[in-house]
């Protein structure tokens, strides 16, 4: 499986500061576009953050590269993870409906800070957000599953630089698909946000690495 990250509008160094956070070490500078072997990151520092369309073009582009010996990119052959931050998630969202509908596994779609983006899919889909109302309003207009708000609340931007040192409360929906032998933490327990995309990550085949 792979993980998409799609940013969103700042600058190209917080992305790789959120990896850090999650443990992930980058192997490569973000003009390769490459983190380690399971990871994609999306260049929204050259294309439109909120384009499903771009995302996508680059997304098989990547792809292709990964294997040369092939003469186009089978959407069946690549399960992915996509994680959107702020504007990143409506390219995030789009996408994956995108590859769903070509064929491919989707295995989740974790929005990070997406207020005012409708979620909507026949696939995982959790809410991550740096305070309470950011995730209750945003819930509106698509609760999906296993969710995590701030508190105390951040700042916007401090979600995707540190989510390592950001807490909050771990909510678990009456839609989750997880199993209880997954070992989640308990519903509203508090936890990190780096914690709880760990256990996402973990419950998704993506374990993390350090």
């Amino acid at each position: 499986m792979t993980i998409v990250i799609c940013p969103g509008y700042h600058p190209p160094e917080l992305t790789i500061d959120f990896l850090k956070g999650l443990g992930r070490t980058p192997a490569r500078s973000l003009s390769g576009a490459s983190f380690l072997s399971q990871e994609i990151i999306y260049p929204a520092d050259r294309y439109p953050p909120y384009s499903s369309l771009y995302l996508l073009t680059f997304l098989r582009q990547q792809l292709r590269i990964r294997q040369p010996d092939k003469d186009k990119v089978d959407p069946k052959l690549h399960p992915l993870l996509w994680i959107g931050f702020s504007a990143g998630v409506v390219a995030a969202i789009g996408a994956a409906h995108l590859w769903q509908a070509a064929g491919g596994t989707v295995k989740a779609v974790i929005a990070i800070d997406g207020w005012g983006v409708p979620l909507w899919g026949n696939f995982p889909i959790h809410r991550v957000s740096h305070d309470a109302f950011t995730h209750w309003s945003s819930a509106l207009l698509g609760g999906g599953e296993d969710s995590f708000y701030a508190d105390p609340t951040v700042q916007h931007l401090d979600l995707w630089r540190s989510p390592q040192q950001i807490w909050g409360y771990y909510i678990k929906s009456s839609q989750s698909k997880l199993s209880a032998s997954q070992k989640l933490p308990n519903q509203y327990q508090r936890i990190t946000a780096s914690e709880l995309l760990n256990c996402w990550l973990c419950q998704y085949d993506e374990g993390k690495i350090t």
